[in-house]
């Protein structure tokens, strides 16, 4: 990935503008906290009027994922991706890092629907967990149609072998845990960097993950657990600000919602 070097004042307005990308994600973590007290998940909907979907709403991610429990779904069909490089930047943002896409870097096709890929960052430990069982790391890819509506990819990561995205991102990743303003332009970054088998993952309607926790997310979560390495968690967790180093906010009720299974290698099997 190339690299470059811009003025501080430049970088303060990369800021301001990532900040109002129309993924409606909250961007000053010192309003939240993930640990119990005042400012704890508990809370997020008391905190502020605009946040009261935190507390009181009925579709609320993450979720657990039971396996037995999903409905094949053949109508899903294969998450269609058309990814391309783009420019990027690098983005700590406190309670997370992210990477923000600022031109676009291509779109996933859901329900016949173009989504445009804008972000992705990370969760230690993962958000949502599988029958059960929580892994190290989770990332979500952030999608956005034209009308406003808002999709993401969960991929689960356990220990193992380290995951190259991040491989690739290892440097500016230390670096960004000491700079100020924190954002650092990475170049052109390839999202299809981000290995993900897309032929079977499970979708339900939920919530972002973080204030204002909007609903209307159309959730679609990896059937496959990639790995990733103890010291690459660890990079994430000591370059965000200190009490954010386990930012995965709790399970939320499933409230009756369907989860749905697409699965390719079942319905060509049952062909």
């Amino acid at each position: 990935m190339a690299r470059s070097v811009i003025p501080a004042f430049i970088a303060f307005a990369l800021i301001l503008f990532i900040a109002g990308v129309r993924t409606q994600e909250i961007d000053d973590e010192r309003e939240f906290e993930y640990k119990e007290g005042p400012k704890g998940p508990e809370h997020w909907g008391e905190l502020k009027e605009e946040w009261k979907a935190c507390g009181r709403g009925t579709q609320q991610s993450p979720i657990d994922v039971v396996k037995r429990n999903a409905i094949i779904s053949p109508n899903l069909g294969t998450l269609h991706r058309i990814y391309h490089p783009a420019n990027a930047t690098l983005v700590n943002r406190g309670h997370d890092i992210m990477v923000n896409w600022s031109e676009g870097a291509g779109s996933v096709e859901i329900k016949g629907k173009r989504f445009t890929l804008k972000q992705c960052h990370w969760h230690t430990p993962a958000e949502h967990t599988i029958d059960g069982k929580q892994h190290p790391l989770e990332i979500h890819l952030v999608h956005q149609a034209v009308d406003g509506e808002i999709a993401v990819i969960g991929i689960i990561f356990e220990f193992g072998r380290p995951d190259t995205f991040l491989a690739e991102l290892r440097d500016a990743i230390m670096a960004i845990a000491h700079m100020e303003p924190p954002v650092k332009p990475l170049g052109m970054v390839d999202p299809y960097d981000i290995k993900f088998d897309s032929r079977k993952y499970y979708r339900y309607m939920g919530s972002l993950t973080t204030p204002p926790c909007t609903e209307g997310v159309i959730w679609n979560v990896i059937d496959e657990v990639r790995t990733v390495s103890e010291d690459q968690v660890r990079a994430l967790q000591e370059a965000v600000h200190d009490g954010y180093e386990k930012n995965a906010r709790p399970i939320q009720p499933l409230n009756g919602r369907i989860v749905g299974l697409y699965d390719h290698e079942y319905l060509y099997t049952e062909a």
